[in-house]
């Protein structure tokens, strides 16, 4: 992992099949968010099935509301999904099965892409480190989701 990469992975009970559902369905993001910002979804589709799919999610951060539109920028069935907005800042989950029916499931903030202005904002306002931690609650929730959602 490079500062320019924030990672973590979690072991969920559940077929990657159940873990994806919920990713690329953007309404279910507030379900799973760890970091508090993710709110309802404006616009875009049920389901994401493809790169250059969009949608728009109420945020609030530090307190302030706004609404920021996503791109999908990587999605492969049941294995990876990632999306950005206007910065090249990318959120990334990749899904490998596990021998005993689960998935090992990584969550990326990657802000590798994102030009020298972009960088110094996020490094300024802590996001490397506020996104660590956001991703550690994100895959704990998930977890519980996935899991539940497998169950039924």
């Amino acid at each position: 992992m490079s500062d320019t990469v924030v990672s973590d992975s979690i072991d969920v009970d559940a077929p990657p099949a159940a873990v994806f559902a919920i990713l690329a369905d953007p309404r279910q993001h507030s379900r799973i968010d760890g970091s508090g910002s993710v709110g309802s979804v404006v616009a875009g589709p049920d389901r994401i099935t493809a790169t250059g799919q969009t949608f728009t999610v109420r945020m609030r951060l530090f307190g302030i509301p706004y609404v920021i539109r996503n791109r999908v920028v990587e999605f492969e069935a049941d294995r990876r999904i990632a999306w950005r907005h206007f910065t090249a800042n990318r959120w990334r989950y990749e899904l490998v099965p596990t021998p005993d029916g689960g998935t090992r499931v990584t969550e990326t903030f990657d802000m590798s892409g994102a030009d020298p202005v972009t960088t110094a904002v996020v490094r300024a306002t802590k996001f490397p480190e506020r996104n660590r931690e956001g991703i550690t609650e994100t895959l704990e929730r998930l977890k519980k989701a996935a899991e539940t959602d497998a169950r039924l």
